[in-house]
């Protein structure tokens, strides 16, 4: 088949749904199709710019209310979109979050292809959020009008743009490369400190007051445990004043941290802890951990509480509630029984996730769309 990925986010940063993309890429080349990643130009060009991409239309940085940023479309030559979809003459054009402006809704509008849609994001419980739904549900409505098969990456996910139809969804799940994340062994029996990292953006929603919280009762019986923040975001320093007011010894803010420096993060890891309070459609921070075989502690949202099934339910908290929290993060920390129980469901479980699974189901969609 002749498949456009359409992203539109800025190719080249990190991101969940620019790895989404890329990884069914890889997958799909390698089953023998011809796939292409349809997506705005950013401002700022690598220099090697990657393989079967087609660049359509500019791109900038827009600050959301919910306090993210992100590189989207904000411009389009229809000419130039019609002149693509007339030379490559796709059989399928998947398009991730298409209510995003405005690439997804343009070419769309153009498209004779069978379309697909992913909507990976779930809009956080909040007034500004409503507010959001209200602006974009009439560009939504006029996205869904021209799609053929519609997907999520969790009911989390689903949520939204089940308000806006009756039409089924279907449940994909993200994916994550197994190969690119070994596990280790989480007994520690050495007299070595132990480790809890957090990785991700430092804002309201993703809870890391209430780490430093439990952190500090933790800390009152176990002196020497450590503490890594990684990660950058607007409350970075009301989080470090709140770590010096708490007078913790043993927490180390890190800053925006590169793949590389994820995966030394990983290995050095007792537990990753990821105590978002709402927001999250799914968790590929868990998903990284799973398959690492690192303990996890996280918060208790619909996003979460979609991935971590089964055994992983114990690695799922209220992050408000601080004294249960230090608890559990002493339970998974110290008990090496546990640890290796928790591990050895992992790295079970985490095998449905693998890109070459999740890709199977998105290629028979695609097949049942065309035959």
């Amino acid at each position: 088949m002749k498949i456009g990925l359409i992203c539109p986010y800025d190719i080249y940063k990190g991101g969940g749904v620019q790895e989404c993309v890329r990884a069914m890429q890889s997958e799909l080349l390698g089953r023998g199709h011809d796939v292409k990643i349809i997506t705005p130009l950013p401002r700022k060009i690598a220099k090697n710019q990657p393989a079967n991409t087609i660049f359509i239309g500019r791109s900038r940085d827009i600050k959301s209310p919910l306090h993210t940023t992100s590189q989207v479309s904000v411009s389009l030559n229809n000419d130039m979109v019609e002149e693509v979809l007339a030379r490559e003459k796709f059989d399928v054009l998947h398009f991730h979050e298409p209510w995003v402006p405005v690439v997804s809704r343009q070419i769309l509008a153009r498209s004779t292809s069978k379309n697909v849609a992913t909507f990976h994001a779930k809009l956080p419980e909040t007034v500004v959020s409503r507010t959001i739904e209200k602006v974009i549900t009439p560009y939504t409505k006029s996205v869904i009008k021209y799609l053929d098969a519609l997907t999520a990456v969790s009911e989390a996910a689903a949520t939204y743009v089940s308000t806006l139809t009756d039409r089924p969804i279907n449940i994909i799940p993200n994916g994550i490369d197994l190969g690119y994340y070994s596990a280790q062994s989480v007994t520690h029996l050495s007299t070595k400190p132990k480790h809890i990292v957090f990785i991700g953006r430092l804002e309201k929603r993703k809870g890391v007051k209430y780490l430093l919280q439990a952190f500090a009762l933790l800390a009152e019986t176990h002196p020497s445990v450590k503490l890594t923040i990684g990660g950058d975001g607007p409350d970075r320093a009301k989080l470090e004043l709140l770590a010096k007011n708490l007078h913790l010894k043993n927490v180390k803010f890190v800053g925006y941290i590169t793949e590389k420096q994820k995966k030394l993060l990983h290995a050095q890891a007792d537990i990753l802890c990821s105590p978002a309070l709402y927001g999250e459609s799914f968790g590929i921070v868990l998903l990284e951990a799973l398959a690492s075989g690192i303990p996890i502690v996280a918060g208790d949202n619909p996003g979460y509480a979609s991935v971590m099934k089964g055994l992983g339910q114990l690695s799922i908290l209220d992050p408000t509630n601080t004294n249960e929290f230090a608890r559990r993060l002493e339970l998974f920390l110290m008990n090496d029984k546990l640890r290796e129980l928790w591990q050895d469901w992992a790295l079970d479980y985490v095998k449905q996730f693998a890109y070459p699974k999740v890709v199977d189901a998105y290629e028979k969609l695609y097949q049942g769309l065309v035959k």
